[in-house]
């Protein structure tokens, strides 16, 4: 059976006044229906463009330069960015919840208008009847009140409600997959935990597919099939939740597991920092780009060009030159 959606080798670059920016760099995974799988990385890795560059909607500079972006048997990166048929499948039948709702709403809409737009505009319906849908979509995700809660406007509400209401758009016209954005940005540690849960639930509920994108691995852990870790626009490690975390393979994603705290280790044990900084990703070297700072690093790493990706068996790829 094919995935549900299927990106390979997807290439996003910005052209700036520095020199080539390759934000997303042969970016290859896959997600299948009614499943959860975490794409993890530092700032700035290009976890946000690769999703951005499925749902074409990548700001200038940016560019998509190559790849495939298959969804329902079609490559997406053949259609119009704009046209009708892209514009049919973004919000319809793959919807985001973008990071940082304060500036994702529109301050002057009200939240129910907010709510209902894509359902009259995917679905056809009227504005008696989306305004009753987006109702029953805010009581869903946690909103009380929400018959007098429609008319309010984004300011009117907490950080972790305007979250909720993002979730309430994403879900209005029961997209097939929904991709959310660093969805705990900014939020207490027990708002974060409802959210997540509130995702989970509505994402069984309607039968949806979650891409959840985040540099928290601890949020991957609970809710994710399958991880995908990002270093410098590349993909470098990818396997079920179990793997990754109880056999990682890649230096990066094993320093990454080391920063974490967990409960199983003994009190007091230091967290274990990964050194250096990401790399600048203008112009880079055809070498692994996370050599500066490997821990592993061999002779090997230093002579040879970047790493192909390699397939472990189980679904468990990695991008590394070590014997393994």
């Amino acid at each position: 059976m094919s995935a549900l959606l299927e990106v390979k080798n997807l290439k996003t670059e910005f052209n700036t006044d520095s020199g080539l920016v390759k934000a997303v760099d042969d970016v290859s995974y896959y997600i299948d229906e009614n499943e959860i799988i975490g794409l993890v990385g530092e700032s700035g890795c290009g976890k946000s463009v690769t999703q951005l560059s499925v749902m074409r909607i990548v700001a200038r500079p940016g560019k998509i330069t190559g790849g495939e972006v298959f969804f329902e048997g079609e490559d997406l990166l053949k259609f119009e960015a704009n046209g009708p048929k892209m514009r049919g499948i973004r919000g319809g039948k793959i919807a985001m919840i973008f990071q940082e709702p304060m500036t994702s709403l529109n301050p002057v809409m009200t939240i129910g208008n907010q709510v209902a737009e894509s359902m009259i505009l995917h679905l056809n319906m009227d504005n008696a009847s989306a305004r009753e849908r987006a109702i029953e979509l805010m009581g869903q995700v946690g909103i009380s009140d929400a018959k007098n809660r429609i008319d309010d406007y984004p300011h009117q509400f907490s950080g972790g409600m305007r979250q909720r209401v993002m979730i309430a758009m994403g879900l209005a016209c029961n997209p097939r997959i929904l991709i959310a954005d660093e969805p705990t940005t900014a939020l207490d540690v027990t708002t974060q935990a409802q959210l997540l849960e509130l995702m989970k639930d509505m994402v069984d509920h309607f039968k949806a597919s979650l891409i959840i994108v985040t540099h928290n691995l601890g949020v991957v852990a609970r809710y994710a099939q399958r991880i995908y870790v990002m270093y410098a626009g590349r993909i470098i490690e990818g396997g079920t939740c179990k793997e990754i975390f109880k056999d990682p393979k890649h230096p990066y994603t094993i320093g990454l597991l080391k920063a974490v705290p967990r409960l199983d280790e003994p009190r007091g044990k230091k967290l274990v920092p990964i050194e250096g900084l990401p790399p600048n990703l203008i112009n880079m070297p055809d070498v692994c780009s996370f050599l500066p700072r490997c821990a592993m690093v061999t002779d090997k790493c230093r002579e040879l060009p970047r790493p192909e990706t390699r397939d472990l068996g189980n679904g468990h790829i990695v991008s590394c030159h070590r014997d393994i």
